[in-house]
Parts: structure tokens; C-alpha cells; sequence
């Protein structure tokens, strides 16, 4: 009975180490180079293949362009010839590039925003999101505006950018 008991106490240190060490690493994940890498390739991205499309057409290697983008911020590499989808790329990917530059922006900045409530509260706070105090609202906004962001956009921006690898993927090989 005895070991029985010593193997269930060991696999619940086990699984709270386990939580403890997802937890740990939920609340780094902003402030990793991996996401600021990320976030910059979301942001590049769409002038990138808007630039693309006519430099493409006068004969620019730009599929080689953007394999090096994806390559440089996302380490993925994609295999393929110098020239080849380079255009299909550049038209297909921009609406997805675009959407996810702007989710990315406005998350990101959702962040500072709400951090800094009293900065662009009005006079009257009493109607406010966590009010009717002052403190009680600017708690609101700190914690979920603020800290839930900044824990959330690092995992928001990794699933955008997946996607947008998997685009590249496809129409770069």
C-alpha cells in the first residue's frame, strides 16, 4: 500500500512541475527574441509582397525575396528555385498578410493602451469597465486589457504566422 502511495504522490509532483514549467513558460513567451522575430515578420510581410507584385513582373528574383524573409524572422526554410512563385506568392499571400499585420498591430497595442487607462480615461470613470472607481477600473483594464494581451498576442502571432509559413510553403516550392 505503501508504494502505491509513494507512486501517486510522486506523478502528482510530477504533473504540478509539469503545469508549473507551462505557466512558466506562458509568461516568458513575450519577451522571447522568437516573438519579437514574429511580430517583425508579420509587420514586414504585407509591404513586402505588396512590393513584390510589380518588381515580379519586371523580372526581380522576389519568390528568392521572401524565402529569405520567411527564413530570416521565422526559421523555416523553403526549398525552391530562385525565381519560381514569386508573383502567385505576392497576389495570393497579401490579403492574408494584411489581416494578419493588422491583428498583430492592434493586439500588440491593446497592451500599452490598457496598461496606461488613466492616460486616456476620460474625467468620468464611473461608467467605465471595472468601475465605478477610479482604481477599480484601471485594475480592469491593467489586468485583462494589459496582462491578458501580453500573454496572449505572443501565442495569437505563432498561430498567424504558421499559417503564413504554410502559404509560403506551398506557393514557393
Amino acid at each position: 500500500m505503501n508504494g502505491v502511495r509513494q507512486a501517486q504522490t510522486e506523478a502528482q509532483a510530477q504533473a504540478h512541475d509539469t503545469a508549473a514549467v507551462r505557466m512558466w513558460r506562458v509568461a516568458r513567451e513575450p519577451f522571447t527574441a522568437a516573438t519579437w522575430r514574429r511580430t517583425a515578420y508579420a509587420v514586414l510581410a504585407p509591404p513586402v509582397s505588396l512590393a513584390c507584385v510589380p518588381l515580379s513582373l519586371l523580372g526581380a528574383p522576389t519568390a528568392r525575396w521572401q524565402r529569405g524573409l520567411v527564413h530570416r524572422f521565422l526559421d523555416k526554410d523553403i526549398p525552391g528555385t530562385a525565381r519560381r512563385g514569386g508573383l502567385l506568392h505576392a497576389l495570393l499571400a497579401t490579403p492574408l498578410n494584411l489581416l494578419t499585420a493588422l491583428i498583430t498591430v492592434y493586439g500588440w497595442a491593446i497592451v500599452p493602451m490598457n496598461l496606461g487607462w488613466p492616460l486616456r480615461a476620460g474625467s468620468d470613470h464611473s461608467g467605465a469597465w471595472g468601475g465605478p472607481t477610479f482604481a477599480g477600473a484601471w485594475a480592469f483594464h491593467a489586468v485583462l486589457g494589459g496582462i491578458g494581451f501580453l500573454l496572449l498576442m505572443p501565442w495569437v502571432v505563432r498561430g498567424l504566422t504558421a499559417v503564413q509559413v504554410r502559404v509560403a510553403g506551398s506557393l514557393l516550392s
